[in-house]
Formats: structure tokens, C-alpha cells, sequence
């Protein structure tokens, strides 16, 4: 729909894998990301905002809104009256002074797109609507910038709304569901001379055109839509076709994008001598993603596959922002289905998720979020202005606009979530989840000992929204009988968090028994269930695989299941633990939990499954317990494979749950014993997936309990990559019940 202005800089892509680096350290930005993701006080509107244009220091927003108002406003407080259109100053994001109405006799009037002409004099504006300030206009006007007033000699009558304009020295053009332009029909595109006259120039789309991109070279015309067929040929929803003509250069066949989706936006950029397609799907087989496509044939370069309406697009140095609400981008490696993320950044060259994520909600009207953007400069600072339907940005109350800026970057990286053991006379071990910034993936983190101002360990750690591995330290130089207090920090090399609340332990005099063992016998998981509060449950293991929590479970329930231990407990109802790393399918593995209930509704108690803050499609290897009390461990193969308990457990006591499979099969223990076994089914369902306690599906299992979510306590949770022994087995049970 625009052709955005260049903005040329260097950037430096930062590799990094996920987890503890040694180096580089922290910077502000990370590169190549050139915005920060801090919003900046902007007005808002009452509406939607469907189009935004810039020119000199200017924004110009227009759309469907009848006030604005400052930012920090409620809604219906300090309103000023406009009619679907305002300008603002770039760099404050205060009006600027150009009132236009935009109306349309008694209906409802809209403007769904603005354009700007190559000497910046010359703002058009398309859409449905029949005066500008009185002036009469049939959805296509022109605007002199200078003065701010409607052009009296610019009136091409248009039939149909206009979507999508782009303007030339000379020319012109647009798109929508325009059917005639002075009583000449049209197929959904047209242009107009700068005078308003009718040009011959009519590709024939079959339905409506949402975007339209010029190449640089003003050669070519980028359309896109909801259309099937140009100019009689088959090139559902993108084509590209000549200037002067109107001709078909580029087809693109059946199903390269599906029938079910759209493109909803489109942007050039001349810089990487590409342009980009924003894309919408409707039902099942969707392409919701962005396509990147060479200028010198018309060719896809690349496409991403997150599911979630792509809206808008915008280049900026060498990142592609846009604006969606993408809830799935697992099939190009990033977050499972979760929760809406509204704005992302992608490099050009590779088409995996940045460390840029501000956020808007869904917003109102079809609750899609934002719908456009815009780059701007001002006082040599560049801007990303976003329009659309959201009403609040990074958590706070700010409706239809928001921006941001190249610099400087103010926010602080997330409090770090800090645990603190010691199991044995030699160590403390010091572990933390890793805090998020919304534009910083690189965070150095500083460990502080006992009040000291100097660290005692400095790291540097990767980190993402949703993967946030666990960082530990271990502090050799203690003293049996002696408390350590511990306190950590994060930075993202201009911005420090405060401090993390003081964590202490008290080194034993001896090992203890039970923790020892779990870790001898190789868990790569181990949640103790200690913290006194939190999300964060620390991994005591050498996996760094910490669980986070949802839905606020009890913590420091004394006492726990072994000796000195502490335990959660789970309503039943809203609260499950999940581990942060997404792991493949085991081939052979032990799983094993203390619990405790007096539950007749059942629940799962551990798992695997494909997702960790939704229900799983995919989930097997997983420990539940039916109404009646008794344990079922199941595998999924094609079908289910249960093995079940022949008595039940929902006594009230501690309970030691282990099931295993491997080449010997499946095994169920409780409390040290063998109470089940299949020697025949060594395999399970493979795909990647999250290990669960106290909650995820169970669809139609056998025995099924009549609740997923488990209500009781948890203690000392583990899995193991091997099949434990049974006599491994018993002397986890008899350490954890001695004393």
C-alpha cells in the first residue's frame, strides 16, 4: 500500500544461541534491531486508524474516529472533535495543527488510505466519504500540504471504496472495491492524472484490491487483495502489472497463496531490492505470514508461517516490522500457540523472530490489533508510528496510536526470579530465570553476595519472551553452618533492574540425603517446589530446566514429602506447572513426583505435551489419576496404552508416583513397588514437547477423571533420561521417607 522512505544505516547481526554466553556482553539495542520498543506519549484516537502517511516531521492519521485526546486520557475526558482525520508532530506526537473533515451526508464516513506525492506538497486520501471541509469529493481527494486545504479542481468520481493509494509526479493510482471511476468501469483498480483526469490505465481484478506497491522504478504496480483472477488470468490475491498499461507482468499460481487468505498490506524497499506481503487467512490450511519477494523477477525469496493476520509492514534499516497478532509461529521454530503478540521484528535476510516485542491488545471493532505503520524522521531521530484498533501498548491505556523511536532505548530489563539451595558442605548453588526485555535478547546478569556492592559473578544470557532459560552460579568458597544471602541483577547495557529480593541458605554439615541421590541417578529435571513465592521454580538439576507456574499455587507448604523440603499446592482448577525448555520426544525415560491428595475428581500429575501455557493437541507420557484414586500411566502409540494401579492413593498422604519406559517396557511404582507393568510397548507418539505437573489434556483417555487439573500438593518433581532401576526406585522412597 505505501512505499516506505529509506532509511539507510548500517546493523551488525548478533548471533547468539539461547541460554549462558561468555560474550559479547550486553548493548542497548541488539543489533540488527534499530527501534526501541518503548512506546512514547502519543494522542489517541476514539476509532480505528486504518491509514498513516508522513511528510516533513508531519504524521498523518485518518480512519474511523470522531475525537482525540492526549495521551494518559480515559476515554471520554480531554477530547478534542475531529472527523476521521489528524496530523501530528513526528517527534512529540502533539496535534500539528491541519484539521480536515472527512463526511459523507448522514453515513458514516472513513478513510482507509493516504498517500503522500514525491516533493512532499501533496497529501491524497482514499476511502468512502463525499466532502473534505466542505468540498465536494467522491472517496479520492487531494490535499495541499502547505496550506492544508482540499483541492477544488481534484474531483475524480469514484464508485466503490478506496483502499489503497499511491501517487506519482504525474500519476495517480488506486484500489479498493472501486467499480467505476466518472462512469467508466473499472476493475477494482484505477488511476487519475495529479489533475484529477481519468487515466486508461485498468487492470480488472475480480474482487475487491486491499494493497498497492509502486517498484522503484514506477515500472511495475504490486496489487494485492481478496481477487482470484487479473485481467482474466488466475493470481489469487497478488499480482503485478504495468504502469503505463496495466498489462499482467507476474502470475503467481494456484495456491501460492491459499484461497483462504489475503494480502492485506504490501511494502518496497529498495535497500534490499525487495518487496514484502503482509498476509490474512480465514479457517482451516491458512497463510496468516510474511513473503519476502525479489524486484528483479517478482520471486519469493522467503515466507514465514506464524498463524495470526498479518496487518501492516514496515522497513527500517535492515528489519521487517510488522503489525498481526501472531499466536503461532512454531512451524518456523519460534513460540507454540500461546498468546497474541501484536508487533515483531524480522531480519530481511532470515525470517526468524527478532528481540523487539512491544505489545498492543486486540483492541475493538475485529479485534486484529494494529493495522498500519508508518516511518517518520525528525530532529534526526527516526519513528515507527502504528495505527489500528488497540487500546493499550506495553500494558497501559493507549488507544488507535502509539510510536516508537531509534532512540533512546529507557526500559529496564524484568526483575530477575532468584532461588537459592545448598545440599551439600561444599557449595550454594544460585539460580535465576532470565528476565525479558522487550528489545534486548542479550542481558548481562551480576550476582551480589551478602550486601556487596562488587559482584561475585558476572554472565551474559540469552533470552526470549518464551524461552527464558534458567542461569546458575555456584559459590564454592563456604563455610559449613554459615547463611548466604544473594541477590541478582540484570542489564541490558544502558538500563539496570533493581536488584532481586534478598534469597539466603544455610550451608549443611552434611549432604542431604535425598537430593544427593535424585541427582546421582541423573535427573535433568529436579523442581523441589522450595520458593516461598513466584512463577520461578528452580531446576536443582544440571539441565537449568525451570518450571514456571501459572495461576498462583500455594508455595512453602510444610511440610513436604521428604525431610526439610517444603511443597506446593494446586487448586484443581486453574494452576499447573510447565517447564520452560521445549524438549523431543525421550526415547527412554523415567518421570517421578511426590504428591498428596484427598481429590475424587482426578487430574493429571505429570506429563508431556505440546504446549505449556495451552491445552496440548499432542500429549502422552503422563502420569493421572482417575475419580477413584487410582494411577494410570499412559503412552500414546496410535493408540493409547494405559498400565493403572490396582489401588488408589487419594488418602491424604505423601506418595511417591515413578513410571518408566524404555526398551523393557512401561513400569508404574508408588511408594517404592512395582505396581503395573507392560513389557511390550517401548515406544511412544514423537513430537516436541514441555513436561507438565498438576495440569494439561487428557481428552478421552481410559478412566479419565472428570478434571485435567489435579487438586493437592507437589513435591520433588523429576525426570530422568535413563530407566531407573527398581532398586533405584525403592531407595528414592526409602531416603525420602527416613527421619
Amino acid at each position: 500500500m505505501r512505499k516506505w522512505p529509506v532509511f539507510a544505516a548500517a546493523a551488525i547481526l548478533a548471533a547468539a544461541t539461547l541460554g549462558t554466553l561468555s560474550a559479547p556482553s550486553a548493548t542497548a539495542l541488539q543489533p540488527p534491531v534499530g527501534l526501541t520498543a518503548d512506546s512514547l506519549g502519543t494522542y489517541q484516537t476514539n476509532g480505528v486508524v486504518w491509514a498513516l502517511a508522513q511528510a516533513n516531521g508531519i504524521v498523518y492519521t485518518a480512519g474511523t474516529f470522531s475525537t482525540i485526546r492526549p495521551a494518559g486520557s480515559a476515554a471520554g475526558t480531554n477530547e478534542t472533535a475531529v472527523a476521521n482525520f489528524a496530523a501530528f508532530d513526528a517527534a512529540t506526537g502533539q496535534p500539528a495543527g491541519c484539521r480536515l473533515d472527512f463526511t459523507v451526508g448522514s453515513d458514516n464516513a472513513t478513510v482507509r488510505a493516504l498517500a503522500v506525492s514525491p516533493d512532499g506538497h501533496t497529501l491524497y486520501a482514499g476511502g468512502f466519504f463525499g466532502q473534505v471541509n466542505g468540498v465536494g469529493v467522491s472517496s479520492l481527494a487531494a490535499i495541499d500540504l502547505d496550506t492544508c486545504t482540499v483541492s477544488n479542481s481534484f474531483h475524480p468520481a469514484v464508485s466503490g471504496t478506496v483502499r489503497a493509494v499511491e501517487a506519482t509526479a504525474d500519476t495517480v493510482f488506486f484500489g479498493g472495491d472501486v467499480t467505476s471511476v466518472n462512469s467508466q468501469a473499472r476493475g477494482r483498480y484505477a488511476a487519475v492524472s495529479t489533475t484529477g483526469a481519468l487515466l486508461p490505465w485498468a487492470p480488472d481484478a475480480d474482487d475487491p484490491g486491499r494493497a498497492l506497491a509502486l517498484t522503484p522504478d514506477g515500472q511495475n504496480a504490486i496489487l494485492g487483495g481478496d481477487f482470484s483472477t487479473v485481467d482474466g488470468v488466475n493470481s489469487h490475491s497478488l499480482a503485478v502489472v504495468d504502469t503505463s498499461t496495466g498489462a499482467l507482468v507476474k502470475a503467481y499460481p494456484t495456491g501460492f497463496i491459499p484461497a483462504t487468505s489475503v494480502t492485506k498490506d504490501i511494502v518496497v524497499d529498495a535497500a534490499s531490492n525487495s518487496f514484502y506481503t503482509a498476509n490474512e487467512g480465514t479457517g482451516g490450511g491458512v497463510f496468516d505470514g510474511r513473503i519476502r519477494f525479489s524486484l528483479d523477477d517478482f520471486s519469493q525469496v522467503w515466507r514465514d508461517t506464524c498463524l495470526g493476520a498479518t496487518q501492516s509492514l514496515s522497513v527500517y534499516q535492515t528489519v521487517l516490522y510488522s503489525g498481526s497478532h501472531a499466536h503461532d509461529c512454531s512451524s518456523m521454530g519460534e513460540y507454540p500457540d500461546s498468546v497474541r503478540k501484536h508487533l515483531l521484528a524480522e531480519s530481511v535476510d532470515d525470517p526468524h523472530l527478532l528481540s523487539w516485542f512491544p505489545d498492543t491488545n486486540d483492541g475493538i471493532g475485529e479485534k486484529i490489533g494494529p493495522r498500519v505503520m508508518t516511518l517518520a524522521s525528525s530532529g534526526g531521530t527516526d519513528y515507527l508510528w502504528v495505527g489500528g484498533e488497540f487500546t493499550t501498548v506495553n500494558g497501559t491505556a493507549q488507544q488507535g496510536l502509539t510510536r516508537f523511536a531509534s532512540g533512546p532505548d529507557t526500559g529496564a530489563p524484568t526483575l530477575p526470579q532468584t532461588s537459592v539451595t545448598s545440599i551439600d558442605p561444599g557449595s550454594v548453588k544460585v539460580s535465576w530465570q532470565s528476565s525479558t526485555d522487550t528489545d534486548d535478547g542479550l542481558l548481562t546478569y551480576r550476582v551480589y553476595r551478602n550486601g556487596g556492592t562488587t559482584p561475585v559473578y558476572t554472565v551474559a544470557g540469552s533470552s526470549l519472551p518464551w524461552i527464558r532459560p534458567q542461569l546458575t552460579y555456584t559459590d564454592t568458597d563456604v563455610t559449613p553452618g554459615v547463611k548466604y544471602t544473594y541477590r541478582v541483577s540484570a542489564s541490558d547495557g544502558t538500563n539496570t533492574s533493581a536488584l532481586s529480593p534478598n534469597a539466603s541458605a544455610t550451608v549443611p554439615a552434611t549432604a542431604e540425603a535425598y537430593p544427593t541421590q535424585v541427582l546421582a541417578d541423573g535427573a535433568t529435571l529436579y523442581w523441589r517446589y522450595d520458593a516461598a513465592a513466584g512463577s520461578y521454580t528452580a531446576d536443582s538439576s544440571t539441565g537449568d530446566d525451570s518450571g514456571i507456574s501459572v495461576g498462583g499455587p500455594v508455595h512453602g507448604v510444610t511440610p513436604g514429602a521428604v525431610p526439610g523440603s517444603k511443597a506446593y499446592t494446586f487448586n484443581g482448577s486453574s494452576q499447573w506447572t510447565y517447564s520452560d525448555r521445549l524438549h523431543p520426544t525421550p526415547t527412554q525415560y523415567t518421570i517421578e513426583t511426590w504428591f498428596k491428595t484427598t481429590t475424587t475428581s482426578g487430574g493429571k500429575l505429570m506429563g508431556f505435551g505440546s504446549n505449556s501455557t495451552h491445552p496440548s493437541g499432542n500429549y502422552d507420557k503422563h502420569i493421572y489419576m482417575s475419580n477413584n484414586g487410582r494411577l494410570n500411566f499412559g503412552v500414546y502409540t496410535g493408540t493409547t496404552r494405559v498400565i493403572t494401579t490396582p489401588a488408589a492413593y487419594n488418602d491424604g498422604n505423601w506418595h511417591l508416583v515413578t513410571a518408566s519406559q524404555g526398551s523393557n517396557g512401561m513400569r508404574l511404582y508408588v511408594d517404592g513397588v512395582l505396581q503395573a507393568v507392560n513389557l511390550l510397548v517401548t515406544t511412544s507418539e514423537n513430537y516436541q514437547g514441555y513436561w507438565h505437573i498438576g495440569y494439561d489434556s487428557l481428552g478421552s483417555w481410559p478412566s479419565a477423571p472428570s478434571s485435567a487439573y489435579f487438586a493437592g500438593s507437589f513435591d520433588e518433581a523429576a525426570v530422568y533420561p535413563t530407566v531407573l532401576t527398581s532398586a533405584q526406585v525403592a531407595n528414592h522412597y526409602a531416603l525420602g521417607t527416613a527421619g
